[in-house]
C-alpha cells in the first residue's frame, strides 16, 4: 500500500458558499430548490436531504456550487471541524465545507471516506485558530491517506458499507417515526384537529381562538426550567475521572438525535458543587439557548449542562413528549426573541415570559399514550445505530491497515 495525497486522487477539491441572508428569494422553502449542505449536517453519514435549499437565483449569486453524488464532504471549521459526510445525490455546500470529487480510476470514494474517518484525528490536529479550529483547502489537499490497489479498496469499502447500510435503514425508520409524532402534535395542538374537536367550541384568547377549556399561561407558570454552568478548566479536580454527564451545545448539534445517552465531557461532584451547573433528572428536555438556538434533546440519565442551555423539566400537566414537541414547534419563537451583540441568546428570564397553551390534561395524557411507543422505538433504533457504529469503528483500523486479511481475490 502507498500513501497518497488527496489532491492526487481527486478531480476537484473546493468549498462552497452561502447566498445572502438579506435576500429571501435566494432560499427555497419547499422541496424544489437545490440541496444546500451546512457543516452541522455532516454526521459521518450519507446526505440525501438538507435542512435548507437554495433557489436558482441564490445559486447564481453566491459561491455555492454543485458537487456530484458520491462526493466526500469535510467540515473545515467550527465546533464540528473534521466531521464527514458523503452525497447520495448532487448538492451544493456552504463555505465551511470542503468537497472532494474522487477520480474513480484511482480511488474508491467509500474507501477515502472511511480512511478520513479513521484518520480524522491526524487531520484535525492540523486545524489552526485561537477562537476556533480551522482547516483550509490546502491542508485537505496535502493530507495523505494509505491506499491499496483499487480492487482491494472496493472490497474493504464494501465490508464497511454493509454496516452503514444498516445504520441508514435505522435512521430512515427514526425519521419516519419522528415525522409521524411531530405531525400528530401539530394536528392536535396547533391545528386543533384533536379527537373530540367536534364537541369543543373555540373561544378568544391572547393567542387567538383556542379550544374551550384550554388555558394560556406563561412558561414560568407551566413548568420548571434550569440553567447550567462550567467548572473552571484550570482545576483538574473538577474534571479528572468525572462521572457526571455534562453537556455542551456541540454534543447536541453533533449528534442530531432525539435522545442523548451520554455527553462528551464529565465532571466530578466537586466540580458540580463549585460551579453553577445543576443536576437535573433523566427524561428532561435540553434546549440550546445561545449561539445555536434550538437544538433539542432528551437526556437518558441524570445530567447537567454548561451555561448555553435552558433545560425544561416535565410534570404531570406538561409531560415529556408534549413538552419536547412544544419546544420543537416553537424554535422560531425562541430565535426571534433572542438578543445579543456578540452572539444571540434567549435568556431564562425572557423564556419564562413566553405564552404557553395548556390543553386539557385528558388530551395531553392521550397524546402521551400515542407518542410514547413511537419514541421507545426511536431510542431502540438509535441505540442499535450506536452499536453498529461501534462495531464498524472497531473493524475500521484493522481492515484499512491490512491487519485483517481478507484475501486478494
Amino acid at each position: 500500500m502507498e500513501m497518497a495525497t488527496l489532491e492526487s486522487v481527486c478531480t476537484r477539491i473546493s468549498s462552497g458558499g452561502t447566498p445572502s441572508r438579506k435576500k429571501a428569494e435566494y432560499f427555497e422553502s419547499g422541496v424544489n430548490g437545490h440541496l444546500w449542505v451546512k457543516s452541522k449536517e455532516l454526521l459521518d453519514a450519507s446526505i440525501s436531504e438538507t435542512e435548507e435549499t437554495i433557489t436558482d437565483e441564490g445559486l447564481r449569486n453566491s459561491s455555492a456550487k454543485y458537487f456530484p453524488k458520491h462526493s466526500v464532504l469535510v467540515a473545515m471549521y467550527g465546533a464540528n471541524v473534521g466531521q464527514l459526510g458523503w452525497l447520495k445525490k448532487p448538492a451544493t455546500v456552504n463555505q465551511a465545507i470542503c468537497g472532494l470529487v474522487l477520480d474513480e480510476t484511482k480511488a474508491d470514494w467509500r474507501f477515502v471516506f472511511y480512511s478520513l474517518l479513521q484518520s480524522r484525528g491526524d487531520l484535525t490536529i492540523q486545524a489552526q485558530g485561537a477562537a476556533q479550529q480551522n482547516l483550509n483547502q490546502d491542508l485537505v489537499r496535502k493530507f495523505k491517506v494509505l491506499l491499496p490497489p483499487l480492487q482491494m479498496q472496493r472490497r474493504k469499502a464494501g465490508i464497511l458499507s454493509a454496516y452503514d447500510e444498516l445504520i441508514e435503514n435505522n435512521q430512515q425508520r427514526i425519521h419516519v417515526l419522528e415525522q409521524m409524532a411531530e405531525s400528530i402534535y401539530r394536528e392536535w395542538f396547533v391545528k386543533f384537529k384533536f379527537p373530540g374537536r367536534d364537541k369543543t367550541k373555540l373561544v378568544d384568547s391572547s393567542l387567538g381562538q383556542i379550544p374551550q377549556g384550554w388555558e394560556v399561561k406563561t412558561v414560568a407558570k407551566s413548568f420548571e426550567i434550569c440553567g447550567g454552568g462550567t467548572p473552571s478548566r484550570d482545576n483538574s479536580e473538577y474534571w479528572k475521572a468525572g462521572t457526571i454527564q455534562w453537556f455542551s451545545p456541540s454534543d447536541l448539534t453533533a449528534a442530531g438525535t432525539m435522545f442523548m445517552d451520554d455527553s462528551s465531557d464529565h465532571i466530578t461532584a466537586f466540580g458540580l458543587a463549585e460551579s453553577s451547573a445543576r443536576i437535573f433528572p433523566a427524561s428532561s428536555v435540553m434546549l440550546t439557548s445561545r449561539a445555536t438556538i434550538g437544538a433539542i434533546a432528551i437526556n437518558s440519565h441524570e445530567a447537567c449542562t454548561n451555561q448555553g442551555f435552558i433545560t425544561c423539566l416535565p410534570n404531570e400537566r406538561v409531560p415529556l413528549h408534549f413538552l419536547y414537541y412544544w419546544l420543537k414547534d416553537n424554535v422560531p419563537t425562541f430565535q426571534r426573541m433572542a438578543s445579543g451583540a456578540t452572539f444571540k441568546e434567549i435568556s431564562r428570564g425572557v423564556f419564562k415570559t413566553i405564552e404557553f397553551l395548556q390543553p386539557s390534561i385528558k388530551l395531553v395524557r392521550r397524546f402521551e399514550s400515542v407518542i410514547a411507543p413511537m419514541t421507545e422505538q426511536i431510542l431502540m433504533f438509535q441505540r442499535q445505530i450506536q452499536n453498529l457504529r461501534r462495531s464498524r469503528d472497531l473493524l475500521l483500523p484493522r481492515l484499512l491497515s491490512g491487519q485483517l486479511d481478507i484475501g486478494e481475490s
